[in-house]
C-alpha cells in the first residue's frame, strides 16, 4: 500500500508539471511560429537595408571622388587665372610702358639743330671728357702719341672717323663749344 500511496503522490505532483509543460511546449509552439512567419521577412528587410547601406556608401564615396576632382579642377582653373593674370599684368606693364616711350617721342621738343643727341644722356663728367677730347686738349696731356697728333687734330675724333654715323664729328664738335 505503501507504493500505492506514492505512486498516487507522485501523480498528484506530477499532474501541474505536465500541465506546465503542456503550457510551456504550447508557448515554445507560438513562438516558433511567429518565428517563422516574422523571422524570415525581418531577415530580408535586414539584408536589404545592408544592401542600400552599401550603395549608399559607395554612391557617398564616389560623390566625395567627384568633389575632390571637381576641387582639383578648381584649383587648377585658378592657378591658370593667376598665371593669365600675371601675363596679363607683365603685358599691361609692357603696353604701358611703350605707349609711354611713344608718348615721349611724339612730344620731345625738336633737337636745336647741331646738338648732339647723345650728350643729354650723359652725366656730367662723361661730357666733360667728351669735349676734352673733342677740343684735342687731351693730346696735350698725353703728349702727342695719339695717331693725327702732329697736326693737333684730335686722335679719337676725325671727320672721316667714327661710328659711321651720319654727323657724328659735326655733334661731337658742336658739344665741345656748347661745353
Amino acid at each position: 500500500m505503501l507504493v500505492a500511496v506514492s505512486l498516487t503522490a507522485v501523480l498528484v505532483t506530477l499532474i501541474p508539471a505536465v500541465q506546465a509543460l503542456a503550457r510551456a511546449a504550447r508557448s515554445v509552439e507560438k513562438l516558433a511560429d511567429t518565428l517563422s512567419r516574422e523571422f524570415p521577412p525581418t531577415l530580408e528587410a535586414i539584408r536589404l537595408t545592408g544592401l542600400e547601406i552599401s550603395e549608399l556608401t559607395d554612391d557617398v564615396s564616389d560623390g566625395v571622388q567627384s568633389a575632390g576632382e571637381v576641387v582639383k579642377q578648381v584649383d587648377r582653373s585658378i592657378g591658370s587665372a593667376k598665371k593669365q593674370a600675371q601675363n596679363l599684368q607683365v603685358t599691361t606693364r609692357s603696353v604701358v610702358s611703350g605707349i609711354k616711350a611713344g608718348w615721349k617721342t611724339l612730344t620731345r621738343k625738336p633737337p636745336i639743330s647741331g646738338t648732339n643727341r647723345r650728350s643729354d644722356r650723359l652725366s656730367p663728367s662723361q661730357r666733360s671728357a667728351l669735349s676734352l677730347r673733342d677740343s684735342g686738349l687731351e693730346d696735350r696731356y698725353s703728349g702727342g702719341y695719339g695717331v693725327g697728333a702732329s697736326n693737333g687734330e684730335s686722335p679719337r675724333l676725325r671727320s672721316s672717323e667714327g661710328s659711321g654715323l651720319s654727323g657724328d664729328a659735326e655733334d661731337f664738335e658742336q658739344v665741345s663749344k656748347d661745353s
